[in-house]
Parts: C-alpha cells; structure tokens; sequence
C-alpha cells in the first residue's frame, strides 16, 4: 500500500473529478420527474406531446410547434416516433427548451418491465447551486486489505431500490471479507462485479440517516491473485460515494443487500448532500 500523503494527493484528484462528473450538463443533479408511461397517447408532466407505450414500443407524438429534437441527430420530431428498450436500459431520446433547444433531454428508461420518462433539466437548481459534495476528513486508518471470496458463479438476490415501485436484483459475485480498526469481529460484504473486474460494494452504516445519505457504494480495483491463489483487494472508505437518489428523488438506485450492513459509522467519503430546497416537485 502507498504512503498516506500519495494516497490523500490520489484522493484529492478523486474528488475533484467526481465533483466534475456530476456537475455534467444532463447528469444526475438535473432530474425534475420521473413519470411511467400509459397504454394511451397522454401529456406528461414538464415535457410537451403525448407519450405512450403498448408494453414493449414506446412512442411519441409531437407536432413541429413543440420544439422537440431528437438527442442523437438534432431532427424535429413532427408526428410519431417510437423506441424499444431491454429492463434496465435508458435513452437520452428528445431535448426541447433554452436558447439552444436543449436545456431539457427526456430520458426514456425501462425500469422492472416499464416504460418510463426522466425530464433532465440542465436549469435544476439542483445543478445551478452545485458546490461539490460534502466529504469526511480523510482518514488513512479506512484505507483496508481485504480478502475477496468469489463464489463459483454469480447469485442473483433480489433487493428493492429507491423508487418503491421498482424492483431490483443484486447480482453478487462474491465477498469481500475485512475487519475495521478497533472492532474485533470480521465483516462480509457481498461485491457486484464491474467493468474490467472491479467490484462494487453497496452498503448500509451507522451514519445513515444521520451524516450520511441512506447507503453509499465504494468500488474497487480488480482483485490481485497471489501466488497461493488468495485474492484481495484494496478497500478505500473515503472513497465512498452517494447513489443519484442522495441528489433526486427520481432515482432507482439499488439498496444494499440485507447483509451489506455495518454495525459502525464509516466517517468518510461523501455526506449526506446539501441540496435547494425541493418545492413543487
């Protein structure tokens, strides 16, 4: 493991471009609704024209004068549009409004076999009043070696999210197994595989509700294999971050699965954020 001060330098970089991501003109700050789409041509609410869907197409229908363009080609939608999504899948699909036509994008999601719409307003005050996200210290003590179990294939639990109406599933590849200084007793947390083999680990702590947003999720680098065969990876708590539904309440980001909880407060990453006052929405 690096020195404390070349770990705080890395950190420091961390937060500064994760401050940068979410500030993203569409990004997470930016959601304004959340909205399921009907079996019937129907206005919605903060986006023009009539939205549908037969269950498996989602449509569209708009006239010139609304001022939608499609995302992807900057064409106008004039008469009716449709668009097929798999479970879990979104599509920045139109944009209207602002100087330059493109101050909302209409996400359309799939989300536990349903369509559904996202207004993304780049004018949120969410957004506009951004300052970065309130962090612990650093603190090199929540910096932890710990062991990854894999298990032979990858199990599947279902979990809920943060919208009530939608379920979801934790597809666990293993656990990570580590002890926190000065608790005597060890801790295992299931571990969701990313991309190039880096893990996520979504998890509940005794700061929730207090300091922090409800859970948090910290990854890791792909596990390095010793010689012996033992894996492990580095398990950097201040590095631990918000889900979007910490920013919105337009989310459905996964909750931790029932194991995935801390009977001590985890005193670094981000806190809980400080957000506009939410009225009207």
């Amino acid at each position: 493991m690096s020195t404390p001060a070349a770990q705080l330098e890395r950190w420091q970089r961390f937060r500064t471009n994760r401050n940068k991501a979410l500030a993203a003109r569409h990004g997470w700050l930016t959601l304004t609704s959340f909205q399921w789409l009907d079996t019937q041509p129907s206005a919605v609410e903060l986006a023009p024209g009539l939205w549908s869907t037969d269950g498996t197409t989602a449509a569209l229908t708009a006239a010139g004068r609304d001022g939608l363009t499609l995302v992807e080609t900057g064409e106008t939608v004039d008469g009716t549009i449709t668009a097929s999504l798999t479970d879990e899948e979104s599509l920045m699909w139109v944009q209207f409004g602002g100087s330059d036509g493109q101050q909302v994008v209409v996400e359309l999601a799939m989300r536990a076999g349903r369509y559904a719409i996202r207004t993304r307003d780049s004018g949120s005050p969410v957004l506009t009043e951004f300052d970065g996200v309130p962090t612990f210290d650093y603190n090199p003590d929540l910096v932890i070696e710990a062991a990854y179990e894999a298990y032979p294939e990858p199990v599947a639990i279902p979990i809920g999210t943060a919208n009530p109406l939608v379920d979801g599933m934790h597809d666990s590849v293993g656990e990570v197994v580590f002890r926190l200084p000065g608790i005597p007793h060890e801790y295992r947390l299931h571990a969701e595989e990313e991309k190039l083999g880096a893990l996520t680990i979504t998890f509940h702590d005794g700061t929730n509700g207090d300091t922090t947003d409800e859970w948090r999720k910290v990854s890791t680098a792909r596990p390095r294999i010793d010689p012996s065969g033992k894996a492990t990876v580095i398990l950097d708590f201040n590095r631990a971050i918000n889900y979007p539904s910490a920013f919105t309440p337009y989310g459905t980001c996964p909750m931790p699965v029932k194991n995935n909880s801390l009977d001590a407060k985890i005193e670094a990453g981000e806190k809980q954020p400080l957000l506009p006052a939410r009225t009207g929405t």
